[in-house]
Formats: structure tokens, C-alpha cells, sequence
């Protein structure tokens, strides 16, 4: 490989690292919301309301 090509491939490398880690975060965040209890509604009201 020439200067240019490790160059590029480095770049690539990180790319692909960022994109992999970027995932598995939001992956986390979406099961930590999952796990969390949903709020009850008050009886008598429409879920729609405030």
C-alpha cells in the first residue's frame, strides 16, 4: 500500500468505527426507554388529553 491508500483506509477505519459505535448507543437509549414504565392514565380521561 502506498501513503495514500493507508491514508484512506485509516479514514475508513474510523468511519465505520464512528457509525458502529454511534449504533450501539442508540440501540442502549432505545431499550433504557423500553425497560422504563409506561405512565397510567387517569380513569375517566382520554389518553389524548392533558
Amino acid at each position: 500500500m502506498t501513503k495514500s491508500n493507508k491514508t484512506k483506509a485509516a479514514i475508513g477505519a474510523a468511519a465505520i468505527g464512528s457509525a458502529a459505535i454511534a449504533a450501539a448507543l442508540l440501540y442502549a437509549n432505545k431499550r433504557k426507554k423500553k425497560d422504563e414504565p409506561q405512565p397510567v392514565v387517569p380513569s375517566g380521561e382520554k389518553p389524548e388529553t392533558d
